[in-house]
């Protein structure tokens, strides 16, 4: 996927019968569907349900199994109670009838009411960053084979990370990362795929952050990791065309999982969303 419009079609379901969607998969160098995929098609799912002017405010969700890229991923949606203010949906993805992940979600109409945030951390501004893109350009050849062919896959997503690490040189990170991020192309603000475009970028760098602290003697060669769960809550409504800022850190890895968490921010600086994530950081033997 070179363009936004790519991502929001993979998003944008098939619909079979009233709760019921058909999604297909596009892999981003992985063997398995990647994790923000599989959120950003649930909310979707899930929000063709709720009452008009009604959407996602925050869901938590868990991966069960490995997704099959070369299968159909089947959303099969279930209305939990649809009260005054709020409504809560949950919904089961499926691959040959097994459950591979699930995701409940709240959902709210738009109100008014007290206001404060964190103020964004002072990081170096996304002009003059390079990207993944042109840093994949400038060190191909030069890289370990693992991260030159996650580099090369072609995404809808500019990211310019606000510290470069060298990923040949073995030595420890401090567990925080900050990452830019903009849609390459423009796409008209939707409330609903505002949030699955964000729900997908969020799946990217967060699960790292937590291997920084073990960065001499762990890399994604001799470590097992995948998603376990993950949960994100939507404050404020922006504008997807704009840049923003995912702030990250990972207070704490133990029992071969890691647990991050990060702010998403915009250019200007309004909190947006914030997200948590638990993984598996297997050591491989």
């Amino acid at each position: 996927m070179t363009h936004i419009s790519q991502l929001v079609d993979l998003i944008r379901l098939e619909q079979l019968e009233d709760h019921i969607f058909k999604g297909r998969n596009e892999p981003i160098g992985s063997p398995s569907i990647f994790g923000g995929q599989v959120i950003a098609q649930a909310i979707y799912a899930m929000s063709q349900s709720v009452p008009e002017g009604r959407y996602c405010n925050s869901y938590h969700c868990y991966f069960i199994l490995p997704g099959d890229l070369n299968e159909p991923v089947y959303y099969e949606v279930e209305t939990i109670r649809d009260g005054g203010s709020f409504s809560v949906r949950r919904v089961k993805a499926k691959q040959k009838d097994k459950v591979i992940f699930f995701m409940g979600a709240s959902f709210q109409g738009m109100e008014d009411g007290y206001d404060h945030q964190l103020e964004m951390p002072k990081v170096p501004h996304h002009e003059g960053l390079y990207s993944w893109d042109q840093m994949y350009e400038q060190l191909k050849g030069f890289l370990p084979k693992s991260i030159e062919k996650f580099f090369s896959i072609e995404r809808p997503i500019t990211f310019k990370p606000t510290v470069v690490t060298n990923p040949v040189e073995r030595k420890k990170l401090d567990p925080f990362q900050s990452i830019w991020f903009k849609i390459k192309g423009e796409m008209e603000n939707d409330p609903i795929f505002n949030r699955s475009i964000l729900s997908y970028i969020s799946d990217y760098n967060i699960l790292t952050t937590a291997l920084h602290p073990h960065a001499d003697i762990a890399h994604f060669g001799n470590t097992q990791m995948a998603t376990l769960d993950h949960s994100m809550w939507f404050f404020r409504e922006c504008d997807i065309n704009e840049w923003m800022l995912f702030s990250i850190e990972s207070p704490s890895a133990s029992g071969a999982r890691g647990f991050a968490r990060g702010n998403i921010f915009s250019e200007s600086g309004q909190l947006i969303a914030s997200v948590s994530q638990e993984g598996l950081m297997r050591p491989k033997n």
